[in-house]
């Protein structure tokens, strides 16, 4: 194992035991927001078990100070919180989009899920842009095994649904 593996592989145990984002309780999950500016999805693995509710919070202060409206560069993600279970892949993946969601453009954030998507259908052949993915890079070697491509975009697809949701009712 390389060196730079070994960092990614130890950056996705630290991030599987941090969780962060992690901060939504059960409850809090089960009741769906009905707030402007926020998004929340459910999903599920069928073939491992993993499965998370992510809810995601737009920060409109400013918008329209600043001439923009709902989804534009003017509003920002205020946070991305979660409750899950599953394996260390997913539980990593979701902690590492948590962090790195926070104070990013509803665009940007749309990039950056386009780009780990791409990343995970390659097959191992793309190298990761570090620049746009910043730690989701670790979870480059995950696109090699087909059969966990899914637990590592899981936490992307709903935060991907869940920002949608939040552009839209905030309009």
């Amino acid at each position: 194992m390389s060196a730079l593996d070994a960092m990614y592989q130890q950056l996705i145990l630290e991030h599987a035991k941090t969780r962060s984002g992690s901060d939504l309780t059960a409850e809090e999950a089960a009741a769906m927001p009905n707030r402007a500016g926020v998004g929340q999805c459910h999903q599920l693995n069928p073939v491992c078990g993993d499965e998370i509710t992510l809810r995601l919070e737009l920060d409109m202060a400013g918008k329209e100070a600043a001439g923009g409206g709902p989804g534009t560069a003017a509003s920002t993600v205020k946070g991305v919180h979660w409750h899950g279970d599953g394996c260390a892949i997913s539980m990593a993946s979701a902690s590492i989009l948590s962090e790195m969601s926070e104070g990013a453009s509803p665009q940007e954030l749309e990039g950056m899920i386009g780009h780990f998507r791409e990343l995970m259908r390659s097959r191992g052949r793309l190298e990761p842009d570090e620049e746009i993915l910043g730690d989701a890079a670790a979870l480059a070697g995950v696109a090699k095994y087909p059969a966990r491509v899914k637990c590592a975009m899981l936490a992307w697809v709903a935060a991907e649904d869940a920002l949608r949701q939040a552009v839209g009712s905030a309009l």
